[in-house]
């Protein structure tokens, strides 16, 4: 006698199988026709970005208000061994900027950035969750910066006798009610204007950066060169007056003062040489901040002790000290010129991460609506605008910035890894099995979670033993990422051997970062030794996002998403030719 199969259970089968098919799934990019028609229609975005808009495009996300703040306030600690920490966090900065240059170098003509590169390299679920994650850290922090910029220009107006203590506080500062709302009117205002601005066009938005980003740039010289002459060298000994942790600690903090220059990598469908411009302006944009960073750095700790800086305005104070109080007032104009680049940037790249998932179908197919004569997505212009108003007319999100860099942190490293698996793909091709890339990928989670580990045994001041036992396994799964691969060319070296080139991990198309998969595992490492710097309540907020957008992606995502990205396929760069 047959028994039949229970129904609900049958069916609790299926949801669960088609819910991990289309988990797994992975982006099939558009070909070099897609890509020719987009280009040629309404679809595509607008090339109008050369090589100096993408690096005015770094810095003016990266340098906000915070070179002039966060320098003297870690000094305050590092003494002026913060010039040290910098050069940490920039170094490390760096490997990761090599990582978003490969990729950028090589889908040099598709909007999504960490997204697309996730998608690619990984699956569809795990790009959707690093989606939310990078882009709950763009609106708590564009609704931030735009309450900071509405602060700012509200001091600036009060240095005039007519507005002294005569502006009520819920015009620009920020009138609390209760613990949560806090309302300021400016802080939208500015909002919008800025999203109206984005709504004209790329070329109009780079326009606005670029002249805000230069201004920055030339007070921050300006800054520099008038300290120089008043630093006296005595102030720099002792170099490192509370130790080499404090510095370490320093580099921590500092780390995300570089925050921005992955920006460039989302501006790929907006570069007019994508592939030779877009590594040019991440790293590039990178450097002048390293060399901006350190002179302001070598400045504040020259002209005062470290342990007589101010908390609040430390480098305008120290100006003021010395009776040159008119760089004080370049100071808070380089800071407004900072603050509007750093929201302009960053609303920028919120709606073309929103244009790459709606176009994927993770999102409403409006926001991968473009307008037809303006080439910009309007309807996700306009929704992140919407989004950070009202998050900073009503609330004081401030309170929330320490649950903030979680995105970042996951981004970047995800990206390296990216890097790592996107050379498997490119030289074994099928020939490997999906075995042994998941040993691989194991490798990579042991290099993240050694590194989670030590960021919390240094946190809580662990004995030295445990610390260098969990960086020697990080070191053990790197060394077995290297020499397991090494299994695979008894696999692929009949494929490759008649081209002279049986390394598993060749080099890329376009841009190639040096080291893979070395550098990619120091930077996985890093970035989750900072992750376990951040504030528990962080933590709290990467598990719970996570576990939210789980389940939107099962009630929306996976029945939307576009079926062609079953197909695991990506085109590489093609060499460009100088005209």
């Amino acid at each position: 006698m047959r028994i039949a199969s229970h129904p609900s259970s049958s069916s609790s089968s299926s949801g669960w199988s088609h819910f991990w098919s289309s988990a797994r799934r992975s982006k099939r990019l558009a070909t070099p026709a897609e890509k020719a028609y987009r280009d040629s229609t309404e679809l595509g975005l607008s090339r109008r970005l050369g090589v100096i808009d993408l690096i005015l495009l770094g810095i003016g996300a990266s340098i906000g208000a915070g070179i002039f703040v966060v320098t003297g306030t870690v000094a305050r600690d590092a003494g002026p061994g913060v010039t040290i920490s910098f050069m940490l966090a920039g170094a490390s900065c760096v490997i990761n900027a090599l990582c978003y240059a490969e990729l950028a170098s090589r889908f040099p003509a598709v909007v999504g950035g960490a997204y697309l590169y996730t998608y690619t390299a990984f699956n569809e679920l795990t790009a959707f969750l690093v989606f939310a994650q990078l882009m709950l850290d763009y609106h708590i922090g564009a609704a931030s910066i735009a309450r900071s910029l509405a602060s700012y220009l509200i001091n600036i107006l009060e240095l005039f006798p007519v507005f002294k203590d005569n502006i009520p506080n819920w015009i620009g500062h920020g009138e609390s009610i209760g613990d949560v709302l806090s309302i300021n009117i400016l802080a939208p205002i500015l909002l919008i204007l800025l999203t109206l601005v984005l709504c004209l066009g790329v070329h109009e938005s780079s326009i606005m950066n670029c002249i805000m980003t230069v201004t920055k740039v030339i007070i921050v010289i300006i800054v520099i060169f008038a300290g120089a002459f008043e630093v006296d060298v005595s102030n720099w000994s002792p170099f490192a007056p509370n130790g080499l942790q404090s510095i370490l600690t320093g580099a921590t903090v500092v780390f995300f003062a570089y925050v921005g220059f992955d920006a460039v990598a989302n501006s790929a469908e907006e570069a007019k040489r994508p592939q030779r411009d877009l590594p040019i302006g991440i790293i590039g944009s990178l450097l002048v901040c390293i060399a901006l960073y350190i002179g302001v750095c070598l400045v504040i700790t020259g002209m005062v002790p470290y342990n007589l800086l101010g908390e609040d305005a430390p480098l305008a104070e120290a100006f003021t000290s010395k009776g040159l109080k008119f760089v004080s007032v370049l100071i808070s104009i380089g800071a407004v010129a900072g603050l509007t680049t750093t929201l302009l940037v960053g609303l920028y790249v919120q709606s073309r991460l929103y244009l790459g998932l709606a176009r994927d179908g993770l999102l409403p197919s409006i926001f991968a609506k473009v307008h037809s004569t303006r080439h910009t997505p309007i309807h996700s212009q306009i929704w992140v605008g919407l989004v950070a108003s009202v998050l900073g007319g009503l609330m004081d999100v401030r309170v929330l910035s320490h649950i903030l860099s979680v995105g970042t942190l996951t981004g970047y490293s995800v990206v390296s890894a990216c890097v790592v698996v996107l050379r498997w793909k490119d030289k074994t091709s099928s020939q490997v099995s999906s075995s042994a890339e998941r040993e691989g990928v194991i490798c990579l989670i042991a290099v993240a979670l050694c590194g989670f580990a030590t960021g919390l045994l240094y946190r809580y001041d662990a004995s030295f033993i445990f610390l260098i036992l969990t960086i020697v396994i990080a070191v053990g799964a790197s060394v077995a990422l290297i020499f397991r691969q090494n299994t695979l060319m008894v696999v692929c070296v009949k494929y490759t051997k008649r081209k002279g080139n049986p390394k598993v991990y060749a080099d890329a198309p376009g841009f190639s970062c040096p080291g893979v998969p070395i550098l990619p595992n120091i930077c996985i490492f890093f970035n989750m030794f900072l992750f376990a710097q951040l504030h528990e309540e962080a933590w709290v907020r990467f598990v719970v996002l996570c576990i939210v957008m789980i389940g939107v992606y099962a009630i929306y995502g996976q029945h939307h998403a576009n079926p062609s990205a079953e197909d695991n396929l990506y085109i590489e760069a093609p060499v460009e030719e100088d005209p």
